[in-house]
């Protein structure tokens, strides 16, 4: 029995075109520090304060800080001119697996001045589906490390782990998932990463999409009844 859905926001759930990334290389080449296509996919799925740290080598928290303000405004000019959306399909799946009895956080590398905006942008019929929203300066740790999805346990009251199923659309969501000990971690290909980059991270399953987690579980049947 899953009775939480742990599941990554951009690229997993929410299709927004690839900006965060595309900011990020941005702000990044303007500090002076212009990142090759490869350096940054390193940092997909990641706590954006520690991919910026890396990607320019700054140890300096006020520089840090100042890179994410602009990656923070930069985003959010972004998300204006192309508003974030469902990916197909996703608000009927978490509709169905909540419910079977599954509830579903969303984890994400972003905080909350850009997660808050990313979600009221989108529809009722997708956040009235959430349980909670973690992001990873609410937990002092991005992915790989598992604190996102301890936090939403924490908060859905699930204690075994192998209860849990966690998805993502890249390799940090993947380890994320394997070192929480999740009963289920699934890798999406509705991202940026590919198959091959996904399956050498070792998930239990990998499906198209957020779409396929209710079949994926047997549930579709059940929630339609």
């Amino acid at each position: 029995m899953i009775r939480l859905a742990a599941l990554d926001v951009a690229g997993t759930t929410v299709e927004e075109g690839g900006a965060v990334y595309r900011v990020l290389a941005g702000v990044v080449a303007d500090a002076g520090h212009p990142a090759h296509d490869t350096a940054v996919r390193r940092w997909m799925g990641a706590d954006k304060r520690e991919a910026l740290a890396a990607l320019t080598g700054t140890a300096d928290a006020v520089a840090v800080e100042e890179l994410h303000d602009a990656f923070v405004a930069r985003l959010a000019a972004a998300y204006a001119a192309a508003p974030p959306r469902p990916l197909p399909g996703v608000p009927a799946a978490l509709a169905a697996l909540r419910a079977a009895g599954t509830a579903v956080v969303l984890t994400t590398g972003f905080d909350r001045q850009v997660a808050d905006p990313l979600l009221a942008a989108l529809p009722a019929e997708f956040t009235a589906e959430l349980d909670a929203v973690v992001c990873a300066e609410q937990v002092g740790a991005g992915r790989p490390d598992p604190a996102m999805i301890h936090r939403a346990m924490a908060l859905t009251g699930v204690t075994d782990p192998s209860e849990v199923l966690a998805a993502g659309d890249t390799v940090l969501d993947v380890e994320a998932g394997r070192r929480a000990r999740a009963g289920r971690v699934v890798a999406v290909l509705s991202g940026a990463q590919t198959r091959a980059e996904l399956t050498a991270a070792g998930p239990t399953d990998v499906v198209d999409g957020v779409a396929a987690l209710p079949a994926l579980l047997g549930v579709a049947g059940r929630a339609a009844g």
